[in-house]
């Protein structure tokens, strides 16, 4: 049974995922880290099995950013990230009492654009704020 816990995943379980879908391993105190200073997460579970994730990170105040949508490849197709997304932006919409203006950022992966588009994601440049960059 399918079941949404408004919880961080472990740093394994993190790992795990992030395997699934290509995005290869991270040290795990380096994500126990990441995981720690997440604003908002939600693990969805088959049985006891991680199978999707999803989080919110900034300042809670002024930026949020969707990071780490992640369904694992079998179980994809089936809404999971749909409904993740749909716990995110409640999230999102009860931040806002705070700050109306509180802007909320996504990177898509290269191809999965029009999934966020379906929750009123913009490109960068459609809404006037330039390309988005990155530093490594």
């Amino acid at each position: 049974m399918v079941r949404y816990v408004e919880k961080a995943a472990s740093a394994e379980e993190f790992n795990a995922l992030t395997m699934s879908v290509g995005w290869g391993t991270r040290d795990l105190l380096i994500i126990e880290k990441a995981l720690k200073n997440t604003i908002y997460a939600v693990s969805v579970y088959d049985d006891e099995k991680i199978i999707g994730f999803g989080r919110l990170i900034g300042d809670a105040a002024i930026f949020l950013y969707i990071q780490d949508i992640m369904v694992v490849p079998e179980y994809q197709g089936r809404r999971i990230g749909t409904q993740i997304m749909n716990y995110l932006i409640k999230k999102v919409n009860e931040l806002k009492k705070f700050n109306p203006e509180i802007r909320t950022y996504c990177g898509a992966s290269a191809g999965k654009e029009l999934f966020y588009r379906k929750f009123g994601f913009q490109i960068r440049e459609e809404a006037g704020l330039g390309a988005g960059m990155v530093l490594f």
